[in-house]
């Protein structure tokens, strides 16, 4: 395949997305839509996280190493989680990767977008993961079996304020709104997610929401019921909010 025009993208990016290239016309047009703000894992349809290749696409958020911090950090402190449950599951990473990390698990995740969904169930189809998936508002579409039954419930919900909205990259402005836009404070979802987790969570269950940096005080004080703490992310960024019900 020839060169193409130089452009200003990076060298590492320019090497990806020809690898997905069918042709060299293919490739230009790859090359502009990165220029134009299209996130690149969008370009290339595909994903890694944790030990997974997973397939997102403009339905899901890009999954990112904050979010495999989370993933990481639920490995280290669940103990043999017999049920865990995986808010906005997007394009299902947090919980196709920890039922892969815990294989004896019942997983379920919700999420409120049926697109998002789709893109989770063929990560599931693809990986040969099982998940039970539900669609809906937070806890809202789960069994009420689960009710202070689950061992380990995680999320990464939508955190950004609406204010923040503009000053975003402009890759991931292009990235769902309603996976990101949390309300004017940023902070709404994970209060609705604090006020709820200790009715789910079975005594000595852990809960860990992943939050906006600057968040941290804040996002601990929302959990009813459950003692909570600030973790930070490999960049010492207040990124987590941990918890474990009594």
């Amino acid at each position: 395949m020839r060169q193409v025009t130089p452009h200003p993208l990076p060298e590492h990016e320019i090497r990806r997305l020809r690898a997905v290239a069918r042709d060299e016309a293919h490739l230009r047009s790859l090359v502009e839509r990165r220029l134009d703000g299209e996130p690149l894992q969008y370009l290339e349809r595909t994903a890694a996280f944790a030990y997974l290749d997973l397939v997102v696409d403009e339905r899901v958020l890009v999954p990112r190493p904050e979010t495999e911090g989370l993933y990481e950090l639920a490995c280290r402190l669940a103990s043999d989680p017999k049920v865990i449950v995986d808010l906005c599951t997007g394009s299902g990473a947090l919980a196709l990767s920890l039922k892969q990390a815990f294989p004896a698990a019942e997983v379920h995740a919700t999420d409120i977008s049926a697109d998002a969904l789709d893109v989770a169930r063929l990560n599931a189809g693809r990986t040969g993961l099982e998940v039970s998936w539900h669609q809906g508002d937070l806890f809202e579409p789960l069994p009420d079996s689960l009710r202070g039954k689950v061992d380990l419930l995680v999320a990464n919900p939508p955190y950004v304020a609406e204010h923040e909205f503009e000053d975003l990259p402009v890759d991931v402005k292009r990235e769902p709104r309603v996976a990101l836009i949390a309300g004017p404070t940023g902070l709404e979802i994970v209060e609705r997610i604090g006020a709820e987790a200790a009715r789910w969570l079975k005594s000595g269950g852990v809960v860990i929401v992943e939050i906006g940096e600057t968040q941290g005080e804040a996002a601990a004080a929302c959990f009813d019921g459950i003692p909570a703490e600030v973790r930070k992310d490999l960049a010492g960024k207040d990124r987590y909010v941990v918890g474990v019900r009594p």
